[in-house]
């Protein structure tokens, strides 16, 4: 079949660019003694190259970047092939282990996602007279931690450093050679092969300020039509002559500091998406003044409060490595897309100002609202108040909710409305601080009628037939989109409920039944159906869409993204009538075991096959189920296989796209010993991988987890007691973990299943 082939080819293609660069990386010009990289008490724990390499489009897609929690710049490198080539994700976040060379350092990208936007800015070091494409480099000369990254570039004899603020990012470059030092800010940059437009670029000789912008049209922000985004920058060394090379889509500026062996050139660079002058604002407030040295600092002290929120033990120093990467990569989006004067950029295009409360973006919900909005709504509440206000001005200036915010405008990206599960659940867990209202009118608009930009696929459709009709949706995704609409309808009834309207309860708890339309009760799966009532004939479990793209005949192509095994498990409102589709509970376990051992034999495989692949959401929270099935141990045994055999502290230490750190914050919570039930106000519980917790939570108290003799071959729960009171069933519930106290897990090698 084509897939595999084109995916050997690409390793192929990989590997000799790997032994290219491997070549030129040993040759040694000089040894060069890095810097030491400033690390805090939790900060010495994070590793920002854990899922930057591996399978390309299953790795985590994310960057050594620097950044602040949830800021609007992430400065990094951007790499390369040698010559420059491209092939379309091997990173979508512009880095990528394998590569060998690096085309210069941009100033934001998207975290772990499937789509190349941003990367705007790229600035590229040089000497003599001219700026190569690509700079070969070593990971032998290169570091990163949280807030800071560096690599030195031995062709140029150049090591550039760089930190970041919330909308700034600061470059340090510090030259050997006497000839002429450059920088080249490429002002048109963009991810991947995508264009700009509207690029313009001024040098004030008096001030020594550089201004410039934009408007990039890349994966999603070419959905709206371009996003607009400008700069203002200054360097601490005197500029000899600047240079503007280009046009309007391929503009650049080539910047002389002429012979300055030796010596380092600071650069900041601040953005803005509404104009210059808030790029000026912005500079100033978060860099005046600062050297490289204090910014750094500060985002090291930063990082360092953000991630105390969670202080872990564990004699294993892999899983303290990989739980803090993970709890930082959940902090990097949703962006900070407000300016320090508090305007930002609406979906209407219009200029706005938020009022006690940061406007945020980039909010992978068909990802992130399975687990890592609960997260914040743990330990980040200001984080998630700010989502929910920012997704009520995203309604009123779009007239829908988007089901994935990018920028300032409608990415529309997967299907459904994933944001109602989002949106349920903090209501549920006390959120009350954003207008409910309008987002809940918003919710029902999409459910009953076709809306631009966000809306459902074939709604009409749905409410006709009770289930997208296969023959009707031309086969497109018709079971997954029933399936997920099923559930979102239930975050509408759950909400119509706590806002007392009973007439909407009765609707919409009907709705989520719907789901239960597309099962087949003779081979237990939920299969596409015609408008006819017959299932369609040509199925089978064990192909995935993936394969079905290049397939003549199309077998998966009702699934998204995976296959019918994948999504067989997907009613996760209505957990005890799926089971009861099974016949029995007896057979819900045994064939949910059967579907985990078929987890593919490596993380990150070439080939995630059909079984178990938490790197691709719809079937993330499966190892729970069992749980709920009678079966405790089971899901105990599977949550410690997934936390062991699935995340590392490689390069490629995640099993799949890290979805603006949905993969990251399973690991989070599952190595503390629970899980969120998406769109409830309960957790499963789990195995805890960890010797203990500390959660300070968002309400300021303190709930300590304790996991008594656990280890390796400890992974079974023998009790779970809250406060000293032993919890029954397999949930704890939001109330429970926000009281704080102690969680106290005994831990032993035995089941208690009998």
């Amino acid at each position: 079949m084509l897939w595999p082939i084109i995916r050997v080819i690409v390793s192929v293609f990989i590997a000799i660019e790997t032994a290219f660069a491997g070549l030129f990386n040993g040759i040694v010009i000089k040894p060069i003694e890095m810097p030491e990289v400033e690390v805090g008490e939790y900060t010495q724990y994070v590793d920002p190259f854990i899922g930057t390499g591996g399978t390309p489009w299953a790795c985590g897609m994310l960057s050594p970047a620097a950044c602040v929690p949830f800021g609007a710049v992430r400065l990094g490198p951007d790499t390369s092939f040698v010559g420059g080539a491209y092939i379309v994700k091997t990173n979508t976040s512009g880095y990528y282990y394998e590569h060998g060379h690096i085309k210069g350092f941009s100033h934001s990208r998207l975290s772990g996602t499937g789509a190349e936007d941003y990367q705007i800015f790229r600035v590229t070091p040089a000497t003599g007279d001219s700026k190569v494409d690509v700079i070969p480099y070593s990971h032998k000369h290169e570091r990163a931690a949280a807030g800071y990254y560096a690599v030195y570039l031995q062709s140029l004899g150049c090591l550039a450093e760089l930190t970041a603020t919330g909308h700034a990012g600061v470059h340090r470059y510090t030259f050997d050679k006497s000839d002429d030092a450059r920088l080249f800010i490429d002002i048109t940059s963009t991810a991947g092969n995508y264009p700009a437009e509207k690029g313009f670029v001024n040098y004030n000789e008096e001030t020594g300020m550089l201004t410039g912008g934009c408007e990039i049209h890349a994966a999603f922000s070419d959905r709206y039509e371009g996003l607009p985004v400008y700069f203002a920058a200054t360097a601490d060394k005197k500029i000899v002559s600047c240079e503007v090379t280009g046009d309007e889509s391929d503009l650049g500026i080539d910047i002389n500091f002429g012979n300055i062996k030796g010596e380092s050139i600071e650069l900041k660079l601040a953005v803005s998406f509404v104009s210059v002058e808030n790029a000026k604002l912005n500079l100033d407030a978060e860099t005046g003044g600062l050297s490289f040295d204090d910014v750094r600092d500060k985002a090291v002290k930063t990082w360092d409060e953000r991630l105390s929120a969670i202080k872990i033990n564990s004699t294993d120093k892999e899983i303290m490595k990989v739980f803090y990467t993970a709890l930082y990569h959940s902090m990097i989006m949703p962006t900070d897309f407000t300016d320090v004067n508090g305007e930002y950029l609406g979906f209407d295009k219009q200029i706005h100002t938020a009022d006690g409360y940061t406007y945020r973006t980039d909010m992978s919900l068909w990802d992130t609202c399975r687990d890592t909005h609960s997260l914040y709504t743990l330990i980040e509440p200001e984080i998630q108040t700010d989502c929910l206000k920012s997704l009520v001005e995203m309604a009123k200036a779009g007239g829908v909710i988007p089901r994935w915010p990018m920028g300032a405008g409608y990415a529309s990206s997967m299907h459904g409305d994933p944001t109602n599960i989002m949106i349920a659940e903090s209501y549920l867990k006390g959120f009350r601080d954003f207008d409910v209202e309008t987002l809940y009118e918003c919710m029902k608009k999409t459910s009953e009628s076709s809306v631009n930009k966000s809306g459902r696929n074939f709604v009409e459709e749905y409410n006709k037939y009770g289930y997208i009709p296969d023959d009707l949706a031309n086969g497109e995704e018709s079971v997954s989109f029933t399936l997920e609409y099923a559930w979102e309808d239930h975050a509408i009834a759950v909400l119509a409920e706590q806002l007392g309207k009973t007439e909407d309860v009765q609707r919409y708890s009907e709705k989520a039944m719907y789901y239960k339309n597309l099962f087949n009760p003779e081979t237990k799966y939920f299969q596409a159906r015609n408008s006819d009532g017959s299932f369609v004939w040509n199925f089978s479990p064990y192909i995935t869409a993936f394969y079905d793209a290049v397939m003549i005949k199309k077998f998966a192509s009702c699934y998204s993204e995976g296959s019918a095994r994948q999504w067989r498990w997907s009613a996760i409102h209505d957990i005890d009538g799926m089971i009861e589709l099974f016949g029995s509970e007896e057979y819900f376990v045994s064939e949910l075991e059967d579907f985990m051992k078929d987890a593919s034999l490596s993380r990150a495989a070439i080939d995630p096959g059909h079984g178990f692949w938490i790197g691709n959401q719809h079937d993330i929270h499966t190892p729970y189920l069992f749980a709920n099935a009678g079966r405790p141990d089971l899901t105990q045994k599977w949550v410690r296989w997934t936390l062991d055999k699935r995340f590392s502290d490689d390069v490629n230490g995640l099993d799949g796209n890290d979805d603006g750190g949905t993969l990251s914050s399973w690991y989070v919570f599952s190595a503390m010993g629970f899980y969120p039930l998406a769109g409830s106000d309960k957790y499963w519980i789990g195995s805890p991988n960890l010797d203990s917790a500390e959660i300070t939570l968002g309400n300021g108290k303190t709930l300590k987890i304790t996991a008594h003799n656990q280890g390796e071959k400890n992974v079974y729960v023998k009790s779970v007691k809250l406060n000293g009171i032993e919890l029954e069933g397999c949930y704890i519930t939001h109330e429970q973990l926000m009281g704080g106290g102690s969680l106290e897990f005994t831990m032993s090698d035995e089941t208690n299943f009998n």
